[in-house]
């Protein structure tokens, strides 16, 4: 049999997966299977994608299946890999953990006292953390000896400079852990990864990421390290999102106590109503926006695109200057209107975007000519996340 490392990324309504073959090196992992089994508690799907060979001939499977929580879920993607991958043992299972703490700045082998600390961060990152521990529990106990890996997504910003990191609070709560640690890390870590193939020297620069999907975040990369990130104590902070407020007033917290809300309310309102979905009445999705002709959908539009656009002048500043955007996540690799209105906006940092590239959702989005570059570069988190199992597991 071969060995493969079983991947895991567990939302609220869903648990996505791939299967990778674990060879010896450690760089080289390779993609067998993806899929994810979507709408559990209501009318849940198993979707599967079986790789064959970077993309060529891919061939996916779709069928409903009755599923009413994360572990049954978790049984219908083992039994279908039991049974369709019976060459393949599963030697490790990686998962994307959102919310390392201060005491986690790299992937971590877990057990149960690693459990419990990562279950005291559950109420700040509230739409992800409690569904990962959940999964990571459910796999320990149909396969206690199974080794399993936390992979955070604070972890890549570890590398902020300490002023970056501090809110204008008391010291003694910064100590506490009251402080910006930054999300999407796993995503930003793969794309710092391959940028040197894509931008050659200037890999190295002033750069910055948008990671745009339905949760959306940017970060500014020197020398490929996180120097300055959009969201901070929780993944609610920072640019507006498919149903995520992103950055608001504290007060208008407190104005909304005083009038009655409690806290549950006040979260799922930030949480579940807001973003893209509170500013149009309409959805959440970018997708059903941008084919929208209703006034509040493009209001929603503009205000996305120009809350981004601010955004990567306040990023370029940290950097002193920009050599280059990339952008990655649904909407960044797939909605050329988008990324046309931000490169647009932000012309006067010198950037000039190739109007054929962009719609063609080409690599290189910039034309020739044009001071700073931008890129379309799809990311993959999955992958980082095989590749920092095997390497916590097996090496030497």
């Amino acid at each position: 049999m071969n060995d493969a490392i079983l991947v895991l990324n567990a939302g609220s309504s869903s648990i996505k997966f791939a299967l990778f073959a674990h060879v010896a090196t450690m760089s080289e992992q390779c993609r067998l299977y993806s899929g994810e089994v979507d709408n559990i508690g209501a009318q849940a799907k198993l979707t599967i994608t079986i790789i064959e060979g970077r993309g060529a001939n891919d061939n996916s499977i779709e069928s409903s299946v009755v599923v009413d929580n994360h572990t049954q879920a978790l049984q219908t993607i083992l039994h279908w890999l039991e049974k369709e991958a019976a060459t393949l043992r599963i030697v490790a299972a990686g998962h994307r953990v959102v919310h390392g703490g201060t005491a986690f700045a790299q992937a971590v082998r877990l057990d149960e006292t690693v459990l419990d600390q990562l279950q005291s961060l559950s109420t700040l990152a509230p739409l992800h953390q409690p569904h990962a521990l959940y999964a990571i529990a459910a796999l320990m106990a149909q396969h206690p000896h199974m080794p399993q890996v936390a992979c955070f997504d604070t972890a890549f910003h570890a590398s902020m400079p300490y002023r970056e990191q501090r809110f204008a609070l008391p010291r003694s709560l910064t100590q506490q852990g009251v402080r910006r640690y930054g999300f999407h890390g796993l995503s930003y870590e793969y794309i710092a990864g391959v940028l040197p193939i894509h931008l050659g020297d200037a890999a190295n620069g002033k750069v910055v990421v948008a990671h745009l999907g339905h949760g959306v975040s940017m970060c500014a990369l020197y020398n490929r390290q996180s120097v300055a990130t959009t969201m901070s104590f929780t993944p609610l902070d920072g640019l507006p999102m498919g149903t995520r407020s992103g950055a608001i007033d504290p007060a208008i917290v407190l104005y909304l106590l005083e009038r009655g809300m409690t806290g549950g309310e006040i979260s799922d309102l930030l949480h579940h109503q807001s973003g893209l979905l509170g500013l149009s009445g309409i959805s959440g999705d970018m997708r059903t926006l941008l084919s929208s002709d209703r006034p509040a959908s493009a209001e929603a539009v503009d205000f996305f695109c120009y809350r981004i656009s601010r955004e990567l002048g306040s990023l370029a500043v940290a950097l002193g200057g920009l050599d280059a955007i990339v952008f990655t996540g649904g909407i960044g690799e797939h909605a050329a209107p988008i990324r046309a209105t931000i490169c647009q906006t932000v012309a006067w940092l010198g950037l000039d975007i190739n109007a054929q590239a962009n719609q063609d959702n080409a690599l290189k989005i910039s034309a020739d000519t044009s001071k700073v570059s931008a890129w379309v570069i799809p990311t993959d988190e999955e992958l980082v996340i095989a590749r920092h199992t095997a390497t916590t597991v097996f090496a030497a």
